[in-house]
Formats: C-alpha cells, structure tokens, sequence
C-alpha cells in the first residue's frame, strides 16, 4: 500500500547525463520539482506552522556536525542550504548553493561552481571559501561530523579560480548526492568558529532553540529563494510521546505529526481534520544470517530459510500493510537505477523442504528477536516459525532483552531479526553492509568479485552500464548473501487537513527533512 504523487517530466538521472560534454556533466536546473498534486494548489502566505516531532533529546545541538534525530533532521533544514538538494520525485541531484557542476572522465575530480548572490541571516555573503570551510570541517577525523563516514574518500579541498573543487581518491559518480546530506549545511567560515549559530542561508531564521523541548523561527525575508518558506513561522515542538502526537494533531494544536504506527492509522483516518500521509521508504525489516558461520554457511541451508518465509503475512499482518515486499537485496524502486525484472521470491514450503534436504543440516535453527529490532520484530520471527513449520523447518525463535540487543546480538550470533534504514545511494547501501571489508557487514558476506562489482559502479558515469552492474550485484545478494528481507516499510506520518503542498519525497521521511519549506497553511 502506498499513496506516493505521479511522475512528471524533470530532471531525471539520464537526461542530466545525456545533456553534458564528454569531459563531464553539468547541471544548471534550480528549484525543486513539484508532484501535480502539491502544484494543483497555489501556495499561500502566512501562519504559524506547528510541528509535533518524535525524535528529539535534551542532548540535542544545533551544531550541525552533531545532529542526530528527527528533529534536528527539520531544524537543519530550517535554517541552513547544502551545496546539493535531490529532486522529490526521482533522488537525482538538483543545484542548491553550488549552481552547477563537472566531473572528470573517471570522476575524482569535481568542480562546484557555487551561487554568487547568496547572504547568511546575519547579512553577511556566501562565498566559495564557506562552502570550502565547512566541507573541510566535517570532513576533519577530529570534528565527529556525522557526514564524515560520507566525506572519507575526500583527499582536497579547494578554492580555484572562484570555483569549489573537490578530489577524491577514487572515482565516486555519486558525490553530489553525498553533498545533500543534512549535516553539510554552509555556514560562516564552516562552523568553525561557531557551529552553534544557526547561521545559515536557509528558508527560516532561528529564533529560539531549547533542546528536547521546541524550536521556533521566523520568515527569512531575504532569502535567495522564492519558491519556499511560505509560512511566517515555524514551531517545532518535541512530542517523542505516541498519545501525546496524536492528541495534539487530533485536537488542532499541531499541523503535523511523525511516526504514526500503523495500529492507529483506522482510527486516525476517522478524524474528520485528519490526513495520512504515508510515503514508500528504503527501510527494510530483515532477518539476518552470517555466510561464513555454520549452519548458515550453507548456501542451500540459505536458500531454504528464504523459501521458507511468508512476507505477504508479515506484510499483512506485522506492517499492516504498509510497505512493500522484499526480495532479499537490500535495495528498492525507491534507488535511482534500481533493478528490474526479478523474480519475486514467494513463500514456496516445497522448494524449502527441497534445499533443506539437500543442505543435509539435520536439526533445528535458533532465530533471535526482540522488539527493539524492529516493530513487531516478535511477532514477525513466530510467523517465521510457522511458515517453516510447513516446510519441515524447526526454527526455535528466543526474544532477546531490547536492552543490549545492538550490541550484545545484532552482528554478533550469527541468525537474527534487525532493520536497517535507508541510504542516499545504492553504492553507499552496498559499501556500508556488503563490501567484504564494512565494519557493518552483518551477513559476513564475503566475495572478491562483488566489491570490484561496486567499486567499477561506483565510479561509472554511464547510466546504463552501471545499472547493468547493479542489477547483477542484486541477483548475487538474494541468490547467494545472508540478507532474508520479507518487507520494505513505509512512513507513516499525519496531518491536519488545512496543511497543503506536502511532497512525499522519494523514499525519505518528513518530505526529506523539507517539510517547513515546502508546505502551506490552508486555514
């Protein structure tokens, strides 16, 4: 189930590459590109928009390189611009601060030509050197930036001839994408002289912050951008209570709500003032076995426990039906070049019994869960166990104390239930989890020529040669890795119905972070 707006015609992956020079590509697009839905409306001025989020901490900084959460996820967004945005409807890369772009044949070396009629709040100019001192800072192994995971292959940084150039150490076609994240907000000097500001270029002047309890902000009224920020004001209000989230937007003291769980999707929907607003992620809910560990070493052992699940029933019955199923690679629809054309791996008891035969295990399998693998993580394993049953399978499921199961478990015994958020790219939902030498590589899957695989996609320009390369590592992950993925889940979020112009950004959360500047108020 999913209520994602239609396509329309933009900038997609493939037309940017065709239209560019043989010695790299450009963009010279700007603006966001809307779904028909959100420009059906004219967008109106004025209000005071109110936020109820989950997911904010008495801890919380406004230092970008330290955001974390929700919360901080919309604040950023409020106040600050990254060099690079990504279009809603298909992930590509859009221009922010930087205006434009090229790349190297082999592309290590790219070259950002940054917005030259751009002011911070406190009136002073964007320049190059900003954006220079900010990706340096977070890029810096002592900033604790939590970009810097993204920026590791980073080796200069410079300002030439007006322009930002960035070199890496080995080609990577997606580094405009990287160059979105949330963190990488520009500010003066970087943040190195005062990360905690909120200084910015963004949509939204911070007026007051109080961490775990609201944000509050006012229109920038010179900003450099007019297709955004259409309210007065925007007040983020922490709620990391579910009754409290669903009391206040019930009763109209919020506009909107995050983490609806789908238990209260039916009643939420007979709220007269209410809308749902559920958008398809990258997320998946999984179970996951370690390839180089017995019994799971055992590819047919593999095979039989991937035949052996029901997804449609945890689908149905776990996620209440909203998400999609999987198919056990790690990527979706939701990936710019996603796979397409294999084969949905059903519930088959027969084929099951037959790889289970031939694996020659004798005996049963120990499945460990806990709720704090995913929601209904618990429910999901016992339906597991059933489906097995069918097959001749005896899977013993032991629900693990939530306390310590991320450190005491998950990546540690070698089958159990887990989740895993979305990623910006399929090269970094790869390399963070199924290149041989990943810290996070939770199915110990191990093979020479599958990290050649990503690096060669990695740093291939051609949309269709690295799609072909995509497609194959996919087949190679759900045929032989030790991923079982019964389902992607969707987002589930609320609004009022007065809040108008949301954008279900393409398998992101809270419209990417952008909520505060992409809606309206409807009053």
């Amino acid at each position: 189930m999913t209520n994602r707006p239609p396509l329309q015609n933009g900038l997609s992956r493939r037309n940017f590459l065709a239209s560019t020079a043989a010695a790299g590509f450009a963009v010279t697009a700007s603006g966001l590109f809307m779904p028909e839905d959100a420009l059906a409306d004219t967008p109106k001025t004025g209000g005071n928009l109110k936020l109820g989020l989950k997911g904010g901490a008495a801890t919380d900084a406004l230092d970008p390189a330290l955001a974390s959460g929700s919360v901080m996820f919309v604040v950023n967004h409020c106040w600050g611009d990254t060099l690079v945005e990504s279009d809603p409807l298909t992930g590509d890369p859009l221009p922010g601060l930087a205006e434009s772009w090229t790349a190297s044949d082999d592309a290590s070396v790219w070259t950002f030509k940054i917005r030259k009629d751009v002011v911070f709040h406190d009136g002073s100019k964007m320049t190059v050197a900003d954006a220079v001192a900010t990706l340096k800072r977070h890029s810096d192994e002592a900033s604790k930036s939590g970009a810097l995971g993204l920026l590791k292959s980073i080796t200069g940084i410079e300002e030439k001839a007006g322009d930002l150039v960035i070199t890496l150490d080995q080609g990577n076609a997606d580094l405009p994408l990287l160059l979105t994240d949330y963190h990488l907000v520009v500010q003066p000097n970087g943040g190195i002289d005062a990360p905690n500001t909120a200084i910015g270029t963004g949509p939204y002047k911070l007026d007051n912050f109080e961490a775990g309890v609201r944000s509050t902000f006012t229109k920038n009224e010179n900003d450099w951008r007019d297709d955004r920020g259409h309210v007065d004001s925007v007040e983020i209000i922490v709620m990391n209570d579910n009754t409290a989230r669903i009391a206040a937007l019930s009763s109209g003291q919020v506009h909107y709500i995050n983490f609806v769980e789908p238990k209260t999707v039916k009643l939420l929907e007979r709220a007269p003032t209410v809308q749902i607003l559920q958008t398809s992620g990258k997320g998946f809910y999984s179970f996951l076995m370690h390839c180089d560990t017995a019994p799971f070493d055992n590819n047919d052992l593999r095979l039989a426990l991937k035949y052996a699940i029901d997804r449609q029933a945890i689908l149905d019955r776990v996620v209440g039906g909203y998400g999609t199923l999987g198919n056990d690679y790690p990527v979706n629809s939701n990936y710019a070049l996603a796979p397409e054309g294999i084969e949905q791996r059903a519930y088959d008891p027969d084929k099951a019994a037959f790889h289970f035969k031939k694996s020659g295990h004798d005996g049963s399998v120990l499945l460990r869960t806990s709720d704090a693998a995913f929601p209904g993580a618990v429910d999901a394993a016992v339906l597991f166990q059933e489906s097995a049953k069918k097959a001749g399978i005896e899977i013993d499921v032991k629900r693990e104390p939530a306390d310590g199961y991320w450190s005491n478990v998950w990546n540690v015994k070698p089958f159990c239930a887990s989740y895993w958020g979305g990623r910006p790219t399929q090269d970094l939902r790869y390399a963070t989890s199924y290149l041989s030498s990943a810290d996070w590589n939770d199915t110990r899957f191990k093979r020479d020529d599958f990290d050649k695989m990503l690096l060669t996609a990695r740093a291939e320009l051609d949309d269709a040669k690295r799609k072909a390369i995509y497609q194959d590592m996919a087949v190679i992950v759900r045929d032989e890795g030790g991923l079982i993925l019964p389902v992607f889940n969707d987002y589930l979020n609320a609004g009022s119905k007065s809040l108008k112009g949301y954008v279900h950004d393409i398998g992101n959360d809270i419209s990417n972070g952008y909520i505060a500047s992409r809606v309206w108020l409807d009053a």
